[in-house]
């Protein structure tokens, strides 16, 4: 009995099909993520373990995904977009999941606790976060139509509309993100130094899964312009 390969069949249709499936796991991974806080804050460690093997599920199913679309993407496609360009696209959507799994191994591997007057500013980045991959799941989407058009015409317009928006939302997290450190550094002595140390790593990486959803963004503004 024959069987065939999901990736194969995805590929048959449309080479961005795989690519979408993908980040709409990405998407559902750093879905997690406000969660995963909301139980820090509440100090709730069920809540915040079940969160946190959701995302490692997600992280996993797209790590899968991943290296199946490699194994099977044929090396030379007659499209206006090159294999390399597709694979680092790909590459993208993949680090934001791992940055997704990195906070949530933290925060399940460390004891943390939020530093007073900070709850509302750091819920405020983390779903500021999300909305950029929110924006940039919506960008992938648009690929088969970029595709039919030729990346051009309204659809090109479109997606570059909404690349610039992705832009613009990931200035304010950068804001955000510089608020928040300056908040944290502002309680250095009344905290232990390896816990400010872990509190700056982790609002780094919360910055980080906006800047790799900018940068899928901004990969897909760069096949317009080709």
């Amino acid at each position: 009995m024959r069987t065939t390969n999901p990736i194969a069949a995805l590929l048959g249709s449309s080479p961005f099909k795989p690519m979408q499936a993908h980040m709409r796991i990405v998407k559902e991974c750093v879905s997690e993520v406000p969660g995963l806080f909301d139980a820090l804050i509440a100090e709730n460690k069920e809540e915040l373990k079940a969160h946190t093997d959701r995302i490692f599920e997600k992280e996993h199913a797209a790590d899968d995904l991943k290296n199946d679309l490699r194994a099977h993407l044929p090396k030379s496609l007659f499209m206006p977009v090159d294999r390399r360009d597709l694979l680092e696209v790909l590459e993208l959507q993949d680090t934001i999941a791992n940055t997704a799994q990195d906070i949530a191994g933290l925060l399940m591997e460390r004891d943390m606790s939020v530093p007073a007057g900070m709850a509302e500013p750091l819920s405020n980045l983390v779903r500021r976060c999300v909305d950029t991959n929110d924006l940039a799941a919506k960008i992938i989407e648009e690929l088969d139509e970029l595709i039919e058009m030729g990346f051009k015409g309204k659809e090109a317009s479109k997606v570059e509309s909404m690349a610039q928006e992705l832009n613009a939302v990931e200035d304010e997290t950068d804001k955000l993100g510089i608020e928040l450190t300056r908040m944290l550094f502002a309680k250095e002595d009344e905290m232990k130094p390896v816990s400010v140390m872990f509190w700056y790593q982790l609002i780094q990486w919360i910055g980080d899964l906006a800047d790799f959803a900018e940068k899928v963004g901004d990969r897909m503004r760069l096949f317009i312009a080709k």
